[in-house]
């Protein structure tokens, strides 16, 4: 058994996921503070869910993330939470945001896993 190896009562498991999705209209947003800011949410919301970040990259217009996760937790919904609290902050935080996302519609509909 490998120390990167989740381990419950009686199960093994380590699964992964590489991850992507884009902002709406593939807009060049993540940008500056506001890709650092959106990077500091993102560790947030995965250390509140056990999800392990093992590598990610924040381009100007999309996001990758290869991460590792419980197998109690479905993908739909860690994705929810990724980008709802994101998109949420991220609007809070930058008023600017408003004028280029109407509606409240940070992120672009779906995602690539």
């Amino acid at each position: 058994m490998s120390k990167d190896e989740r381990t419950n009562s009686h199960t093994v498991s380590r699964l992964t996921v590489h991850l992507v999705w884009s902002t709406k209209y593939r807009y060049p947003v993540l940008q500056r503070d506001l890709k650092v800011r959106w990077r500091s949410i993102l560790i947030q919301v995965c250390q509140s869910e056990d999800i392990v970040i093992l590598k990610g990259v924040v381009s100007a217009d999309h996001v990758h993330m290869h991460i590792e996760y419980r197998p109690s937790q479905s993908l739909s919904d860690i994705i929810k939470k990724l980008k709802g609290r994101s998109s949420r902050k991220l609007q809070q935080e930058y008023p600017e945001l408003k004028s280029r996302y109407w509606g409240r519609h940070f992120w672009a509909i779906g995602y690539g896993c």
